[in-house]
């Protein structure tokens, strides 16, 4: 009775195991059962890659920019320097960045020994005319009596020479008296022009020599951008043309283009043009490197807003929606930029497509996307 029992047992089990085993090889069988060409078709449904807003070329009227580099310089520059030699500066009155005016006093060297001199100048002229007047007077009797016989010619000759060898001395004295006022002014240095002090070397104590330069300055604090073009380029600016450059601080300032070199680099090939700007708030320093271009005129173009160019390897693209919410990428070439608008030049074909405006860099060739919203408005 037992062993009938324990049979069913077996038996029972074996069957389930069994149908287990058949159950797991049906499963299997059919994940490796290969898709008909229907079924992949209907699985390799791709699904949107973005969500994106469209955009439509647009024509607008664009600026024609000539782009350029160039650094903040001084328009003019004096140089103040020691005209005499062997004096010590007594007094050092400017410094750095002081504005001055015309004619004030910057330093003062120590004047004493040329007061002395100009003294000493003084008392020879004084002795000299009294000479010279003595002289005068015994010429003057000679030439009244030479007729007479009372002295001889000789003598007459020797108190004419006597005059005019005292009248000259004279004249030298004075002369001595002259430069040593010279000098005395030059004890003095004043600004020749009003300005700004760029630079400064002149040091209390200091002995300087003549010539020695003292002070720099920037004349009536005038500053220009000089620009650098290639010579393809420069020949498109003319004076009066506006400018806007940048400053590394991302100031904007416009200035006007004064001139333009008339020469041509022999080693870069680049000219400057020299643009004259207001620096009322001191943005701009000399020596700054600025980054601007020049308004040569304006003409029509079909344009993108520059969210909708994505550069890749160095090449501009833009990424074309078609028909069934495909993108498609397009090489273009770009030309002036303005006010978030950038000119797409070669589109004309395409000018009815609509673009993605935004998030193309996330993009690749033949992706899906959603679009939520087409032909937003171009940027004016």
């Amino acid at each position: 009775m037992i062993n009938n029992k324990n049979t069913r047992y077996a038996l029972l089990i074996g069957a389930t195991l069994l149908g287990l085993w058949w159950l797991s090889t049906l499963i299997g069988s059919e994940k490796t059962v290969p898709e008909t060409p229907a079924e992949a078709a209907s699985n390799h449904v791709s699904k949107p890659a973005l969500t994106v807003n469209t955009v439509k070329p647009v024509r607008a009227m664009l600026n024609q920019n000539v782009a350029a580099n160039g650094s903040i310089a001084a328009w003019q520059e004096a140089i103040i320097g020691a005209e005499t030699s062997g004096l010590a500066l007594k007094e050092v009155l400017v410094n750095v960045g002081d504005h001055v005016k015309r004619g004030q006093v910057l330093a003062r060297f120590n004047d004493s020994t040329i007061q002395a001199d100009l003294a000493q100048a003084t008392a020879n002229v004084a002795e000299t005319k009294a000479a010279a007047l003595e002289a005068a007077g015994n010429a003057s009797r000679a030439r009244s009596i030479q007729d007479t016989g009372a002295i001889s010619k000789q003598q007459v000759e020797q108190l004419l020479s006597l005059e005019a060898t005292t009248q000259a001395r004279l004249q030298a004295m004075q002369a001595a008296i002259q430069t040593q006022q010279v000098r005395l002014k030059q004890t003095v240095l004043t600004a020749p022009d009003s300005g700004i002090i760029s630079t400064r070397s002149a040091t209390v104590g200091a002995v300087a020599s003549s010539g020695q330069e003292l002070f720099r300055l920037i004349r009536q604090g005038r500053l220009e951008w000089r620009a650098e073009l290639t010579s393809s380029d420069v020949s498109k600016i003319k004076p009066g043309m506006t400018a806007n450059f940048t400053l590394p601080d991302g100031t904007n300032l416009i200035g006007k283009v004064r001139t333009t070199s008339p020469i041509v680099d022999s080693q870069t090939r680049n000219a400057i043009v020299f643009v004259d700007f207001a620096n009322s708030a001191n943005q701009a320093k000399v020596g700054m490197y600025a980054r601007g271009r020049f308004v040569i005129g304006a003409k029509e173009a079909l344009v993108l807003p520059a969210t909708a160019v994505v550069m890749k390897d160095g090449f501009a693209y833009v990424m074309q929606v078609d028909a069934q919410k495909k993108v498609r990428q397009i090489k273009v070439q770009t030309g002036n930029r303005e006010e978030g608008n950038v000119e797409i030049i070669g589109l004309d074909e395409h000018e009815n497509s609509q673009f993605v405006a935004t998030g193309g860099a996330f993009l690749a060739d033949g992706d899906s996307v959603n679009v939520v919203q087409s032909n937003p408005k171009t940027a004016d």
